[in-house]
């Protein structure tokens, strides 16, 4: 029977258009639908849909409470949020909430079809402006997180002189190869070590890898 999914939202002329859309896939099947979200979290468990396609803003029961409470009794369902809202509150209340995709009406066709196939083959989908939207939060909360990797308490310069020194190249060649004197590389190798409270190489190299600095293949120690 293909994916068998279910339409929830209180405007009758939204799921004939759902239903229509989504029944041109030869793989998809709507077998049922509710006018708000506790009938529902009731008729769910009669017609055990692959995928619910689920309004935000009902009555008796919203879209957000119905996703958590079916996620919650049928963790192999998955649910797709179609709403108006875009705000990152929303969002993230219906991610939290245990739903898979998140669909703007105001984008709802083609990409109805793609969430639906995306959600039952356990990928998330979201709409564009929704991923941008998610992104650029995530990126501003990263900018206002302090700082965790210690690396990034070293200048350009001393980060780069510590890629060389944890490669296992001599204070001589690094030197040359960043045209300073050996003195330099020495003062740079000093002040690196008590930024990062480390006092020896291995430890150094230790730290480069588990931050990404280099790699394993990467270290080649004189012998």
């Amino acid at each position: 029977m293909g994916i068998r999914t279910f339409l929830v939202d209180d405007h009758g002329i939204i799921r004939d258009g759902l239903r229509l859309l989504l029944e041109t896939h030869k793989d998809i099947t709507v077998v049922g639908n509710a006018v708000n979200g506790r009938q529902a979290v009731l008729e769910i468990e009669k017609s055990k849909p692959d995928v619910v396609v689920m309004d935000i803003a009902m009555p008796d029961l919203n879209g957000i409470e119905a996703t958590r409470q079916i996620c919650n009794l049928y963790p192999d369902i998955k649910v797709i949020i179609l709403s108006m809202y875009f705000s990152y509150e929303h969002i993230n209340r219906a991610i939290q909430a245990g739903a898979s995709g998140y669909l703007l009406k105001e984008s709802v066709g083609q990409e109805v079809i793609e969430a639906v196939l995306a959600v039952s083959q356990g990928r998330r989908y979201f709409s564009k402006v929704i991923s941008d939207t998610i992104i650029t939060k995530y990126i501003d909360q990263l900018r206002s997180m302090p700082i965790s990797n210690p690396l990034e308490s070293l200048s350009a310069r001393e980060r780069e002189v510590l890629q060389l020194i944890v490669e296992g190249k001599s204070n001589a060649v690094i030197a040359e190869s960043l045209s300073l004197s050996v003195k330099s590389i020495e003062t740079y190798k000093s002040r690196i070590m008590t930024k990062l409270d480390i006092h020896n190489i291995p430890d150094l190299v230790k730290l480069a890898i588990q931050h990404g600095l280099i790699t394993l293949d990467d270290h080649n120690p004189p012998f």
